[in-house]
């Protein structure tokens, strides 16, 4: 399902806003995104340009199962599985597609904040391919720097070592399937298909464009790396914090493609939609290693915690030391996260007033408390060391201790299971 199809989907199953007035690109937009606090919403004229902008399409888990088909509680597994067992997409020749000038600036590109480095292409993928490695498919904001140059942010991952290998042609894919934009923000190892992944959370056909194999985006550039480095940002990122200036490489957009009818996909940095894409694709990957040491029940990574830095890991506890051995698990399943919170399977992770009540009643700091100090932490924390990015690490086991586990040390349910309307 395209990214259009996907959008009237959401306008008759739960409601999208459609702004018909003159918005400018530069900081108007984006305030009237954050003022809707997720509500998707399209912007059908954008001033100087002729191409709608989208957003919010993926701002909370309820949107994003629609875009997959699935229930709620399906979420999880569905994405644990695809990231254990990649589909092989169909390659079909691309329709409906017209080539128009690489001008950037034709493009509804957003600035989205008076501090940033300029306007920013914040929901791109970059899509590129290597001879050993095959198709990789990875999220780098993109500064626009003239009409025809970009500078991305690329951090020392998959597609740093593409280019490492001699990669310099890729694609720069906006507006994607909701399969894509799940999958291409997983972490997994090194030469299995992010594209893949998301056949299997839902079948994604891609498209052969000017020799390249893509997803069925709304736009698509062709770029080339040209060997410079220039400043990118400041940017505004998942801790709602401003990002440094760094030295990043320079790419020239060749070519670009349009899909007839596009809409341009804005993603508002720090916003629900960012943190959404960004923050519940990091769960399975916990899921997946807490699985390893003991029977995990549900992950969430927390909008509280940037959807980066905090993670509640529900687990049955069948041996003291499970708990323990959970926090462990999940530093392994995400290398960015700060602190942990382990709780038994009568926790809602999603509820932080549960979790905080686990920790109220549940738990002493000198006994379920594990401490890594001074280990590489996230590149976003604005707390960790400037030069080291070195942090501290804190696990909290929330779960029932042996001791009591045997006693009454439970939250009592309500005496009797009554439909509330029967008394309203």
């Amino acid at each position: 399902m395209s990214l259009g199809r996907f959008v009237d989907l959401i306008e008759e199953r739960v409601g999208l806003l459609r702004v018909g007035r003159p918005v400018d690109p530069a900081y108007e937009i984006a305030s009237v995104i954050k003022r809707l606090g997720g509500r998707p919403v399209v912007f059908e004229h954008v001033k100087g340009r002729s191409m709608p902008v989208v957003s919010n399409v993926c701002s909370t888990r309820d949107l994003v199962c629609l875009g997959l088909g699935i229930e709620r509680g399906e979420l999880i597994q569905r994405l644990a599985d695809a990231a254990e067992n990649p589909g092989e997409p169909e390659i079909v020749p691309a329709d409906g597609y017209e080539e128009v000038a690489p001008d950037l600036s034709r493009l509804p590109v957003l600035t989205y904040h008076r501090e940033d480095g300029g306007p920013y292409i914040a929901s791109g993928i970059v899509v590129a391919v290597d001879e050993e490695y095959g198709l990789n498919a990875s999220y780098h904001r993109s500064l626009v720097k003239g009409t025809g140059t970009l500078v991305l942010r690329i951090l020392e991952r998959h597609l740093h070592a593409y280019m490492k290998r001699g990669l310099r042609r890729f694609a720069l894919c906006v507006g994607n399937p909701i399969p894509v934009l799940l999958a291409s923000a997983m972490s997994v190892e090194l030469g299995k298909s992010e594209l893949g992944i998301a056949d299997a959370l839902a079948r994604t056909r891609l498209i052969e464009l000017d020799g390249h194999v893509v997803p069925p985006s709304e736009i698509v550039m062709i770029c080339t790396f040209t060997g410079e480095m220039a400043d990118e940002g400041p940017f505004l990122d998942l801790t709602e914090t401003f990002d440094v200036v760094r030295k990043q490489p320079v790419a020239r957009v060749e070519k670009i493609f349009v899909r007839e009818g596009a809409l341009f996909h804005a993603l508002l940095p720090g916003d629900l939609e960012h943190k959404v894409l960004m923050g519940m694709p990091r769960e399975p990957t916990i899921f997946r290693e807490v699985s390893k040491v003991c029977t995990c029940l549900d992950v969430h990574v927390t909008p509280g915690g940037c959807s980066w830095l905090h993670a509640v890991v529900r687990i049955r506890k069948q041996a003291a030391d499970d708990g323990r051995k959970a926090i462990e698990a999940a530093f392994r399943g995400h290398r960015s996260v700060k602190h942990v919170y382990v709780v038994d399977e009568d926790i809602d992770v999603e509820d932080p007033g549960q979790v905080e009540w686990a920790m109220a009643t549940r738990f002493q700091g000198d006994r379920d408390m594990v401490i890594r100090p001074r280990e590489k932490g996230s590149s976003l924390d604005p707390s960790a060391d400037v030069a080291t990015r070195k942090t501290t690490k804190v696990g909290f086991d929330l779960t029932v201790p042996d001791l009591f586990r045997a006693g009454t040390f439970r939250r009592a349910a309500p005496p009797l299971d009554i439909d509330l309307d029967d008394y309203l």
